[in-house]
């Protein structure tokens, strides 16, 4: 698999990446997260489990690797990773904005609490860099949002510039209704006479493709963009058999039968076919479904089949909302 700059910075990532949500703690929103992880949720399995996963990837040429302070141990797992098999080529980004508050727990009340400020960002700085050190090269908030006012919060913007002063790439992810509204305000934000993010990393797939004409802006003007949530936390998979999606899911069947391939690949392909797209993560929490989304890259959509890719299209209000009602698992 091979590598290409990530925007205009230095960074060489694959055109996937590995982003670790569902491997660094026992609930998830993915469908089918406890099955993934065979119900093991001792803490140790996981992390086993967490280094066959990546063993995979990077087996398979994956060299991008995405992750949180948020994801319980994730980092910690990739940090255990990387020291163990000597990965120096490896590229690893990571986010900051939200606290892990589930302590492990399926049931807990709330599993992660938002938080963009100054206090917080300097907190995990230093928590990201005690596990990932020299490995981490993007640091980006997680989940920006109009609504926090973190693009607005000037303590933390300078904190940001600053840190990009010592040779981090900064970026940002955002989610909901208004993420084209949060790229284009990032848009907006420099340091030095430079845009202060580097990276814009967004939801795309073919029911939630809202954010489209704002990350082609982004990337024209240099920002690198990494595209999360490609197969819709699994209802872009076999998975879904809810009856609402039938109709979906037999177009998909339709495109999967016509190119031999899986529809998880299917769906992948066609964030891959995006020209704005630096790289995608499969949030693979499988060994066999990382390697299902893999074949993507070997599928070639034609015209037809990206047009019958767009009448899977949700409003983003309703996207959003199915999102937020996905049980933790």
């Amino acid at each position: 698999m091979q590598t290409r700059p990530l925007g205009n910075t230095d960074l060489q990532v694959t055109p996937m990446g590995l982003g670790l949500a569902a491997l660094g703690r026992p609930g998830y929103i993915n469908l089918g997260h406890g099955d993934d992880l065979a119900h093991e949720y001792d803490w140790k399995a996981m992390e086993t489990h967490a280094h066959t996963v990546l063993d995979a990837a990077w087996d398979s040429g994956v060299r991008y690797f995405d992750a949180a302070r948020s994801y319980g141990k994730a980092e910690a797992f990739l940090s255990s990773w990387l020291e163990s098999r000597g990965c120096v080529d490896a590229v690893v980004g990571s986010k900051w904005g939200y606290t892990y508050t589930a302590d492990w727990q399926l049931d807990a009340a709330a599993h992660e609490v938002k938080e963009h400020s100054l206090a917080v960002l300097n907190r995990q700085v230093k928590e990201s860099t005690a596990l990932l050190g020299p490995h981490l090269k993007l640091y980006q908030i997680h989940s920006a949002t109009l609504e926090s006012g973190v693009l607005e919060n000037q303590e933390v913007l300078t904190r940001l510039a600053a840190l990009k002063e010592t040779g981090w790439c900064i970026g940002l992810s955002v989610s909901g209704v208004q993420q084209a509204d949060v790229i284009r305000r990032a848009l907006e934000i420099q340091a030095g006479g430079k845009l202060l993010f580097d990276i814009g990393q967004a939801t795309w797939n073919v029911l939630e493709c809202s954010a489209g004409m704002a990350l082609q802006q982004a990337h024209d003007l240099g920002m690198g963009i990494i595209v999360k949530e490609g197969l819709a936390n699994g209802r872009l998979t076999d998975r879904n058999t809810l009856s609402e999606f039938a109709e979906k899911r037999t177009l998909l069947m339709a495109l999967a039968d016509k190119h031999e391939m899986s529809i998880d690949a299917i769906a992948l392909a066609a964030v891959l076919a995006q020209p704005w797209v630096d790289t995608v993560l499969s949030g693979a929490a499988q060994e066999k479904h990382l390697q299902a989304n893999l074949t993507a890259m070997e599928v070639q959509l034609d015209q037809e089949d990206q047009s019958l890719l767009k009448l899977l299209a949700e409003a983003p209000e309703d996207y959003w909302s199915q999102r937020s009602a996905l049980a933790w698992n």
